[in-house]
């Protein structure tokens, strides 16, 4: 499965973008949720070294119900438009999953959550995302690349405001500009799974 998208910084409130969206006939899809997200890799960094991605990504509905999905991403082609293999499935064990990559020498390495809202456009095969991290808001869509520039031109944006940039990377020249910020992008929220995810 190949995944392809962009962002773009949104400069409004979150109640501003849901709007935005509703305005052009993007509908909610799926209500709002907490994500913990964690990025596992060797000692080596040989995960991080070859532009690949294991994560661990844990989610929270405002109704309780919680689920954890491992993603593994392949190498990223980043021009216009970002697109890498992207390989998903649920744990039902959250917990043993992380002490299994313990036990294969895999480490927890960057951390960073988020809260998520999911639009969809009717007929339409991408799907918009307003997503509220800890440095801003950003608007993310995912799809055919045709698609892409039809609904970023639909509200508003041209292709100079795409990025490709990940959220480690985001939080990378934030951090350049915030020497103290901490190493992890958070909210400083309680999380179930924080502890149990730690390094024994």
């Amino acid at each position: 499965m190949t995944e392809t998208e962009i962002k773009l910084h949104w400069d409004g409130t979150a109640e501003e973008a849901r709007a935005l969206l509703g305005a052009h006939g993007y509908a909610l899809a799926e209500p709002r949720i907490f994500e913990d997200n964690q990025l596992f890799d060797l000692a080596s960094g040989r995960l991080q070294e070859s532009d690949q991605v294991l994560r661990l990504r844990i989610t929270s509905s405002p109704a309780g119900h919680t689920r954890a999905m491992v993603t593994y991403k392949g190498p990223a082609a980043r021009e216009i438009y970002k697109s890498r293999e992207e390989i998903e499935f649920e744990v039902s064990d959250a917990v043993a999953f992380v002490l299994v990559l313990h036990r294969l020498g895999y480490r927890r390495g960057f951390r960073y959550e988020k809260f998520r809202s999911t639009f969809r456009g009717n007929g339409e095969p991408g799907l918009l995302t307003i997503d509220q991290v800890p440095i801003g808001i950003y608007l993310e869509l995912e799809g055919p690349q045709d698609w892409i520039d039809i609904a970023a031109n639909r509200l508003g944006f041209s292709r100079d405001k795409f990025l490709t940039a990940s959220y480690a990377s985001l939080y990378g020249q934030y951090r350049e500009q915030h020497p103290s910020a901490p190493a992890d992008m958070t909210f400083d929220l309680e999380s179930p799974y924080i502890s149990t995810t730690k390094t024994p």
